[in-house]
């Protein structure tokens, strides 16, 4: 007859060590992560200013169809596409009606929609065409061009995290700068504005 080997007297000890370990995963995980986010507060770091992979490379493709029924100055906005912004200072801003923040910064980028230094232009994200059309008629158009994508696929070539973003592409299709995040007056002039000057020179 086989004899059992005894337990060792070891195992039980790891096997509760191990237990407690598992049970206590998930705080150790918080802990690190907002030791991570205080390290964040604490730096001055501004959350906008997650680094994009995409600066300093050339923009993805515009082919985006227009928001029908929109117009500016009686005349239709054509469609994003890249003819629209080819060799032109563009700004592009990834926006939707039910976002409240694009809501905040819109008197910011209608301000920027009458700087002849750049051309202004929209993606409207995931949005129902209609209620765009509202949220412009309501707050005013700033944009040259506007292209829906309501199924996101743009947003995804451009590397987008959330909405309102923004990104400043050069006149030769290279990306400059994005915005994370909607503008403030602070934001615009301390980040936005500089790489403007760089590009274009001073307003006149």
């Amino acid at each position: 007859m086989t004899e059992r080997p005894e337990a060792s007297p070891g195992r039980p000890a790891a096997a509760g060590r191990r237990r407690l370990l598992l049970a206590f995963l998930p705080l150790i995980l918080f802990m690190a992560l907002a030791g991570v986010f205080l390290y964040q507060l604490g730096s001055g770091k501004d959350a906008s200013e997650i680094p994009s992979v995409l600066i300093g490379s050339r923009a993805p493709s515009l082919a985006l169809a227009p928001l029908e029924g929109l117009n500016r100055d009686g005349v239709p906005v054509p469609a994003l596409t890249d003819a629209a912004v080819a060799g032109r200072l563009t700004l592009v801003n990834v926006w939707a009606s039910w976002c409240v923040p694009c809501r905040q910064e819109h008197p910011l980028l209608f301000a920027l929609g009458q700087d002849p230094r750049l051309t202004l232009v929209g993606i409207n994200y995931k949005d129902k065409s209609e209620n765009a059309l509202r949220f412009l008629g309501e707050l005013g158009n700033p944009f040259a061009a506007v292209g829906i994508d309501p199924a996101g696929q743009s947003a995804i070539d451009w590397g987008v995290y959330g909405i309102p973003e923004t990104y400043l592409v050069g006149p030769d299709g290279t990306i400059l700068f994005k915005q994370i995040g909607p503008f403030t007056e602070e934001t615009m002039a301390s980040r936005l504005m500089p790489v403007i000057e760089k590009h274009a020179g001073p307003a006149s």
